[in-house]
């Protein structure tokens, strides 16, 4: 089946009319990749005549260079070429679950005009990279997936919104305050649980380590600024547990209040210098080109009714999280593990496994 995407774009205009060109973005992430001109031209496909002219043109832009360059030194974005590089990074992290949840109302609109469609299966789960790769492999089934938190994809799972919802806990067991958030509304004898992924959430740094940090500890330093993902997220409540075992307070952490809303988010936050650390897992940290510190590793978990197991939607679902190429997909994200992917178990069973 046909399948579109939507691609956020954004540009700078000035007083006459002016629009930046998208490919300088472009060329300044291959300048920052490669830190030098010829290399970055190459990459990007253009001759070094004309990446030299569209330096040129956007520093009179601005009215300030976007690029270093020194003889036998190679080239280097200036502070303003980092921040426009970071800046479009951020905003794409930003919107990523809204822009996909939006992708996938318009590909199940096109579908549905289709004849012959495949069975529908409603999806609201909290957003993740794993997740994220399901609509590549939904051949054979309408995915309508949509983001939400843990706790929202739950609540729309018992008032009939959805057939299933997807959500993860420490692998070491629930905290308090996820069992209070999330046991309201799973119920072992409505419910079944569909073994997902395992994933590490960890500190992100920068490439590294230059501050040195080791671990939560480190949040306390003066010299240490943090940046937080949003109050409603599964990860900010892990981070939370984590620092209550610790005994650190957040009021103590600098940063605590600053959030971002996806781990690509976070990690571009750091990767522009806007923060020292940021917590998440591993796949964004590799995504920008920065360290990873282990801290917990995590199950995803889906969750259905169990008269859903029967569903001819469902039931494809399931024989798709288990095909040897959505497993290889998985791996190949760094901190991702697919064991016991699409085993089918019951809600206590579930959340009490060890290790």
């Amino acid at each position: 089946m046909k399948r579109i995407q939507v691609v956020p774009g954004w540009s700078f205009r000035d007083e006459s009319g002016n629009e930046l060109n998208p490919q300088l973005f472009s060329l300044l992430a291959a300048i920052h990749e490669h830190g030098k001109l010829t290399a970055a031209t190459k990459s990007v496909g253009i001759s070094y005549r004309h990446g030299w002219n569209l330096l040129n043109t956007w520093a009179a832009f601005f009215g300030v260079p976007l690029v270093n360059m020194q003889k036998g030194k190679g080239a280097t974005l200036t502070p303003l070429g980092d921040k426009l590089l970071w800046a479009k990074q951020r905003v794409v992290a930003r919107l990523e679950p809204q822009l996909d949840s939006l992708t996938s109302q318009l590909n199940l609109e096109i579908h549905r005009a289709l004849e012959g469609v495949s069975p529908l299966l409603r999806v609201h789960a909290s957003y993740g990279y794993a997740v994220a790769l399901l609509p590549e492999h939904a051949s054979e089934i309408q995915l309508d997936l949509q983001y939400k938190s843990g706790e929202e994809a739950l609540a729309a799972l018992n008032r009939g919104a959805c057939d299933i919802a997807g959500f993860h806990v420490p692998i070491e067991g629930m905290s308090q305050a996820q069992i209070k958030k999330y046991g309201h509304y799973l119920k072992p004898r409505v419910h079944k649980v569909i073994q997902f992924i395992t994933r590490r959430q960890g500190l992100i740094v920068k490439r590294d380590n230059p501050c040195e940090i080791q671990g939560l500890s480190d949040l306390l330093r003066d010299d240490v600024r943090f940046i937080n993902r949003q109050e409603d997220s599964g990860t900010r409540t892990l981070l939370d547990e984590l620092l209550r075992r610790e005994k650190i307070s957040p009021s103590k952490v600098s940063g605590y209040d600053d959030e971002e809303f996806t781990h690509s988010a976070v990690a571009a936050y750091v990767a522009a210098g806007m923060a020292d650390v940021g917590i998440g897992v591993e796949a964004a940290a590799r995504q920008f080109n920065l360290d990873f510190i282990p801290l917990s590793y995590e199950r995803y978990l889906f969750v259905c009714h169990h008269r859903s197991l029967q569903q001819e939607a469902v039931i494809r679902f399931l024989e798709m999280i288990r095909t040897s190429q959505f497993y290889q997909a998985v791996r190949e994200l760094p901190g991702y593990s697919p064991d016991l992917c699409g085993d089918v178990v019951g809600v206590e069973e579930a959340l009490n496994q060890s290790p």
